[in-house]
């Protein structure tokens, strides 16, 4: 079955909705046309506390929403932890190879069958500057997980997701990324590799007071006071990444 023009429709639909409700509607189609019965469209954040900031489109059952929200397990959830861990789509029987699982892991999973959601295909995404986040498909309990359907499950999570946040840019427009110079962006660099102020002048050929000077202006510019905070901040946003640091 050719499933290209499926998602080739969903993908024009996504990227000019304008409304979630719309979205939500489009969503539904397609979910029931791959051979699911819900979706969950969502950043990995503790709804309850941030939800008007974040992005959430599904059609689970209420009960379990109500449980998963109750209990915060946005940001704990055994798949969404998964989640973090590859760039491509993955079915929920290879969660437990990709992470430890804990017993209050096992009992999630075992609530969400009891709330009559089965087997499920998850896609991530990660955005720099943003929480993580992920589109899921999910069968009904005791109903097996369509795999012919996973490579267009994939395709459809990526530009839903990536319409969601359209529509969200639309109502309420990003704050802008704060902006380091390259100086201060090489300082910072060779801090987070353990580097000293003193070290780090040495290698970029300043004095060790302005290596100081530069690490309080970027600091300033992101608001934060601790060093520690700045590189979160700056590993989160894509200033700079784990590349940078750990580069041979």
């Amino acid at each position: 079955m050719n499933l290209l023009p499926l998602v080739e429709e969903f993908a024009r639909a996504a990227a000019h909705l304008s409304s979630p409700g719309a979205l939500h509607a489009s969503l539904s189609l397609i979910t029931s046309q791959l051979g699911f019965h819900y979706f969950a469209l969502t950043h990995h954040v503790d709804m309850l506390h941030i939800g008007d900031e974040a992005v959430r489109l599904h059609n689970y059952p209420e009960s379990w929403v109500e449980f998963f929200d109750r209990n915060r397990l946005g940001l704990s959830d055994p798949v969404h932890r998964a989640s973090e861990h590859t760039n491509v789509g993955f079915a929920w029987s290879q969660v437990p190879r990709m992470i430890n699982l804990t017993a209050g892991d096992h009992e999630i999973l075992a609530h969400a069958r009891e709330h009559g959601i089965g087997e499920g295909f998850t896609i991530p995404a990660h955005i720099p500057g943003e929480a993580n986040g992920s589109v899921s498909f999910a069968t009904i309990a005791g109903r097996p997980l369509p795999t012919e359907m996973l490579s267009a499950a994939q395709l459809a999570g990526a530009f839903a997701f990536e319409g969601a946040r359209r529509l969200r840019r639309m109502r309420a427009p990003m704050l802008a990324i704060p902006k380091l110079t390259d100086r201060q962006r090489d300082c910072l660099i060779w801090v987070a590799r353990g580097k000293s102020d003193w070290e780090t002048s040495r290698i970029v050929d300043v004095s060790e007071e302005t290596v100081i000077r530069h690490l309080k202006q970027a600091r300033e510019r992101y608001g934060v006071q601790k060093r520690t905070s700045l590189l979160i901040r700056t590993l989160f946003d894509g200033t700079i990444s784990f590349a940078d640091i750990f580069r041979r």
